[in-house]
């Protein structure tokens, strides 16, 4: 008999771009590497996710924020294969919100899943190690689609 574990990771993530440039944090991977990602992360039990985007931008960044609009949801599901015909399926359900800067100074975490902080020209995103939310969140920044979904 083939076993599924299913895993759900809610998360709420900031777009946050001034002077054409967009707010990231450097993600320490279990492995060691390091890719950039939008600030945010998985949802505490009971926390509302406008709470947790903004939480989740101080702790990354040393900023505190404030959301100006939900731009969309985006989801990822993936199956790992695991010994004994196992399977993990994990599903990110990404909630992704336009943010600004409000006030607090750039700044690394200390002790988390992010070691860095920073600027990037919006034109050289592309050229950046980057996780699959950053693409995802600026493509929503930068449509709008009415649904929500790129």
């Amino acid at each position: 008999m083939k076993v599924t574990r299913k895993t759900l990771r809610v998360a709420a993530y900031a777009v946050c771009v001034r002077d054409e440039e967009i707010l990231l944090a450097r993600w320490v991977a279990r492995d060691g590497s390091r890719r950039w990602t939008l600030p945010g992360g998985g949802m505490d039990a009971g926390e509302d996710p406008l709470d947790t985007v903004v939480r989740e931008v101080g702790e990354e960044t040393g900023y505190r924020a404030e959301m100006t609009a939900l731009l969309g949801v985006h989801t990822n599901l993936v199956r790992h294969r695991r010994r004994f015909g196992r399977h993990r399926d994990f599903q990110a359900l990404r909630l992704v919100y336009e943010g600004r800067v409000a006030g607090g100074e750039l700044r690394p975490e200390t002790g988390g899943s992010t070691d860095l902080a920073a600027w990037h020209p919006l034109a050289r995103v592309p050229e950046l190690a980057r996780v699959e939310v950053v693409d995802v969140g600026l493509e929503l920044w930068r449509s709008r689609p009415p649904t929500g979904r790129v």
